[in-house]
C-alpha cells in the first residue's frame, strides 16, 4: 500500500469500523455496516466457543512447562491498561528474588515474512529462536522490532528478560533454558490457551466493561462475558474507587466467590522525549501542568481518558490529534502536530509513554514533547500491590 492517497482511504476506513464498534456513530452507513459487523460477530462467536470446547475436552493440549505461568489479560480488545499492570507485577516479582521472564506476542511488531514461515513448515526446518527485546541486562530491539508494550516494559524493567514470539510455549522453554527462568508473565495471555496459566489475572477496564456486548468484529468483545469464569482474579482497572454495584453482581455471577482487586493508573510525572527514564532531572512534577497551554496527541485505543488525565492536572488543551492504535508516526505528522503547537503557542506538547517509545529520539522538536508517566495503584482489596503479589503468586506456588 504504497500509494498515500490508499493508505489514507484505509486509515480512514479503519477509523469508521472503530467508531461503528463504539458506538460513535449512528448515521445510515454506520447502521449498515453494523449488521454486517453483527453478522460476522455470530460466527466469530461459534468459533471462540468451540475452540474453547476442545481445549476443555482435552481434544487440543495445553502444556505445562513446570514453574509458574503467571497469566495478565482481558476479555476486550485494547484500553485495559494491561501494560503498568503486567510492569508492576514483574518488578514486584524481581524484587522478591524470582527470575522473571516477560513473554509477549509482540502486537504490530515486525515479524519474518510469510514466506519464510510457510518455508520453515515445509522444509521441517526448525524456526528461529524467539526475539529477545532484553537479557535482563540491556535492550536489544527497538519499539519497531519489539513492539510498542514489549519494548516499554523491557526499557523500565532491568533484570526482567522480555521474549516476543506468537509461539509463547516456544518462548517459554527458551526463557527458563538460556536464562534459567522460573516465573513467566504471559503479557496478553488470556486467550492464550496452548500454554497452562497457574494464575489466570483478568483485567475489566470499569468506564467501558464489555463495550456494547458483542464479540468481534461487532463488539470489543474477544470471549463472551460468560469466559470470566476462567479468572483467578479480577483486577478493576481505571477505578474512580466509586462502587459499579452491577458490575460487581455480574462479575460474581459469572466466577462466585472470585477476589476483585480495584486498581487505578495515576500519572507520576511528565518525562521528556529523548531522555531515559530514569532520568530525573529531565522529569517535571505534575504540578508544572497548573495553568499551562498544552497540545496533546496520541495513538492509543482509548485517547479520552488520556486527554482527562492531563484536564484533570489543570492544563488547557489548546489542539489535540488522535491517531490509531499503535500507529506509526510520520514526519507529515509531526510537522502538523508542531505547527499546531506554535500556532497556539503551547507551552508543551504531550503524549502518552506507550507513543513516546514510537518516536524518534533525535526528533527536532521546535516544542517540547513530555510522555506522561502512569503507574498502577491499588485502591481497594489489597493493602497495596506488594501485598497482593505475595498473596496471589506466592500462595499459587505452594504445594497443593
Amino acid at each position: 500500500m504504497s500509494s498515500p492517497w490508499l493508505k489514507q482511504k484505509f486509515t480512514d476506513f479503519e477509523q469508521f469500523a472503530i467508531d461503528v464498534v463504539y458506538g460513535r456513530r449512528d448515521d445510515l452507513p454506520a447502521v449498515i455496516f453494523a449488521g454486517f459487523l453483527q453478522a460476522l460477530s455470530y460466527l466469530f462467536t461459534g468459533i471462540v466457543k468451540l475452540r474453547w470446547l476442545l481445549y476443555r475436552n482435552r481434544v487440543l493440549h495445553d502444556q505445562h512447562l513446570g514453574c509458574l505461568v503467571v497469566v495478565v489479560g482481558n476479555l476486550t480488545v485494547g484500553g485495559t491498561g494491561k501494560t503498568p499492570v503486567v510492569e508492576k507485577f514483574a518488578r514486584a516479582l524481581r524484587d522478591q528474588g524470582r527470575r522473571v521472564a516477560i513473554l509477549s506476542r509482540g502486537y504490530k511488531s515486525k515479524a519474518p515474512p510469510m514466506w519464510k514461515k510457510w518455508w520453515y513448515w515445509l522444509s521441517h526446518t526448525a524456526e528461529p529462536p524467539p526475539r529477545i527485546v532484553s537479557n535482563g541486562e540491556e535492550v536489544l530491539l527497538d519499539s519497531e522490532q519489539a513492539g510498542d508494550e514489549p519494548y516499554m516494559l523491557a526499557r523500565n524493567l532491568p533484570g526482567v528478560m522480555v521474549l516476543v514470539d506468537k509461539n509463547r510455549v516456544k518462548a517459554g522453554a527458551y526463557a527458563i533454558k538460556q536464562f534459567g527462568c522460573d516465573t513467566l508473565i504471559l503479557d496478553d495471555g488470556f486467550q492464550y490457551l496452548p500454554l497452562k496459566g497457574r494464575l489466570n489475572l483478568l483485567l475489566v477496564d470499569k468506564t467501558n466493561p464489555f463495550g456494547n456486548g458483542f464479540l468481534l468484529p461487532r463488539g470489543i468483545l474477544r470471549e463472551p462475558i460468560s469466559h470470566l469464569k476462567r479468572a483467578s482474579y479480577v483486577f478493576l482497572t481505571k477505578s474512580n474507587g466509586e462502587r459499579d454495584v452491577e458490575l460487581e453482581d455480574l462479575i460474581q455471577q459469572h466466577n462466585p466467590g472470585v477476589d476483585v482487586i480495584e486498581c487505578s493508573h495515576q500519572p507520576q510525572y511528565l518525562q521528556k522525549l529523548g531522555e531515559p527514564p530514569e532520568t530525573a532531572e529531565t522529569r517535571l512534577p505534575l504540578e508544572f501542568l497548573e495553568g499551562k497551554r498544552v497540545g496533546a496527541f496520541s495513538g492509543i485505543a482509548t485517547p479520552e481518558s488520556f486527554e482527562k488525565f492531563i484536564r484533570d492536572l489543570g492544563a488547557d488543551i489548546t489542539f489535540a490529534r488522535r491517531f490509531l492504535d499503535h500507529y506509526r508516526f510520520e514526519p507529515a505528522d509531526f510537522v502538523d502536530i508542531f505547527s499546531a503547537g506554535l500556532e497556539h503557542k503551547v507551552d508543551m506538547i504531550v503524549t502518552t509513554e506507550k507513543d513516546a517509545v514510537r518516536i524518534d529520539s533525535d526528533l527536532p522538536c521546535p516544542v517540547p514533547i513530555y510522555y506522561l508517566r502512569l503507574e498502577i495503584a491499588i485502591i481497594s482489596g489489597e493493602d497495596d500491590f506488594d501485598a497482593a503479589v505475595a498473596r496471589l503468586c506466592f500462595d499459587e506456588m505452594r504445594p497443593r
